[in-house]
């Protein structure tokens, strides 16, 4: 409460002001994190898919620290700036996500039996999903873009966790490999979208919100 005076007749008014705080201009941190996590599983999907061979897996991993891991860690922190319950939630677990899986290629252990490694990372990957069907419930009453992104990203750590957990199944890795294009393509247009429609001031692309 602020009080002012009257040069005039001397009178003078309490004024209840509120505060304001930094959150107000901070831009939405949204198109950043959805464009960090399209753009390192569409690269690792390519290699899943094998289009590219498994040697060149190691090539991610700038990507999974900096771009998947650390800029999407920092959209999320934003997000919980602005408010974002699930915004703060998602970019925050995917980032960890992806520094999780940097740290996991540079720290697979050189000897441990094929099915234990194998399974492993299966029970990690089922995890994920789990996370990730739970997030895709949430989307429902956040907008369709979203909602596409988290239903084809469930499907996605489906297939790689059954991939995994049989012993690395060349046939569901490869599905999950193309889920995996198709959730990265759905993610670019979401940071398009939000992205373009910020700038423009108006909707050019829709998100179909609920």
């Amino acid at each position: 409460m602020t009080s002012i005076r009257h040069p005039q007749t001397g009178q003078t008014d309490e004024v209840v002001t509120t505060p304001t705080t930094g959150a107000a201009g901070i831009a939405d941190p949204g198109p950043l994190g959805l464009a960090a996590f399209a753009g390192t599983t569409f690269f690792l999907s390519v290699v899943n898919t094998n289009m590219l061979g498994a040697t060149v897996e190691s090539v991610v991993l700038g990507l999974a620290l900096f771009y998947g891991g650390i800029a999407q860690l920092l959209a999320g922190m934003w997000e919980f700036a602005k408010g974002n319950t699930f915004g703060a939630a998602a970019f925050s677990s995917y980032g960890a996500f992806w520094l999780s899986f940097w740290y996991l290629l540079n720290h697979l252990p050189t000897v441990v039996r094929a099915n234990d490694l194998f399974h492993g990372v299966g029970v990690y990957l089922l995890m994920w999903t789990i996370f990730t069907a739970g997030m895709t419930v949430v989307a429902t009453r956040v907008s369709g873009a979203v909602l596409a992104v988290f239903a084809t990203l469930t499907l996605t750590f489906a297939a790689l966790t059954i991939g995994w957990l049989d012993n690395h199944s060349s046939g569901w890795i490869h599905l999950g490999g193309w889920l995996g294009l198709v959730t990265a393509l759905v993610a670019w247009y979401a940071a398009l979208a939000g992205v373009m429609n910020a700038t423009a001031k108006r909707v050019v692309f829709p998100t179909f919100p609920r």
